[in-house]
């Protein structure tokens, strides 16, 4: 760890920073910052803002202090709308952003994931998950913070094919506190439609990686996204949920392609 908000992996220069989904999910792209960081200089920012543009500006702040010029951002699930966000208000920062496995940027099109995940539940996981919900209604912060990761778990299951163990080693501090927050303020975004505003603000190239069995579904990303940039494009992965590296047949086709979009290694 070097700060209270960023790890560094491999050697500079650091031109490439791969940003966790949740909102609240810190930690979580520590396998993909670790296997980047075999041959390039890879920034993990940490994001613990509990605003929309707090979370922006603490993004564009690791950038200013660890990047060695113009970075590739790569944005996981949530994550996704933050590097775009970032990227628009700050492109002096960015040269390329990569989403993958994207929210949907339009609400019409969210509307049935919820229902998709639980579907790809048993009975007994279903009511686990519901019990969950229920729970972190009015939890003190240890309580929410073990319901979290045991919802997350849940979703996880749901979201993935044919998934691999992840890394036992690996923790991802899940913060219910910073996941209201924030999400309230994203929802409210993509509902009145500024969400797209704001992205349409982005100049840089922009390139997404999505799974076609995610959940998220990926017309919600490819439609309007390629509505905003003639060169916007969309790199769909086969045998593939919501998470590209835990998936047993996508982990290296996702790899392969992530390289090929990331600045050559000096």
């Amino acid at each position: 760890m070097d700060g209270e908000n960023v790890r560094r992996y491999g050697k500079a220069p650091y031109l490439v920073a791969v940003v966790h989904g949740g909102p609240g999910a810190a930690g979580a792209m520590a396998p993909v910052a670790r296997e980047l960081g075999a041959d390039r200089g890879v920034l993990e920012p940490l994001q613990t803002a509990m605003t929309v543009d707090g979370q922006v500006d603490e993004l564009a702040g690791v950038l200013a202090a660890f990047a060695d010029g113009p970075a590739t951002l790569m944005g996981h699930s949530w994550g996704a709308w933050l590097v775009l966000l970032t990227a628009g208000r700050f492109p002096e920062r960015v040269g390329k952003v990569i989403l993958v496995a994207s929210a949907p940027f339009r609400e019409a099109d969210a509307a049935d994931i919820m229902r998709t995940r639980l579907a790809r539940l048993d009975p007994a996981e279903q009511r686990q998950a519901y019990a969950l919900l229920q729970r972190l209604a009015g939890a003190d912060a240890a309580t929410e913070r073990e319901a979290m990761a045991a919802f997350g778990a849940l979703m996880t299951k749901a979201d993935a094919v044919d998934p691999l163990p992840a890394d036992a080693g690996d923790t991802v501090d899940c913060r219910g506190d910073i996941f209201r927050s924030v999400w309230a303020e994203a929802h409210a975004l993509r509902q009145s439609g500024e969400l797209l505003a704001l992205v349409g603000r982005v100049h840089c190239p922009v390139v997404a990686i999505h799974g076609e069995d995610d959940p998220h579904p990926s017309r919600g990303v490819r439609e309007p996204l390629a509505a905003l940039w003639p060169d916007f494009r969309f790199l769909p992965l086969s045998h593939c949920g919501h998470t590209p590296w835990l998936e047993r047949q996508a982990r290296e086709p996702f790899f392969r392609l992530l390289r090929e979009e990331l600045p050559r290694v000096r």
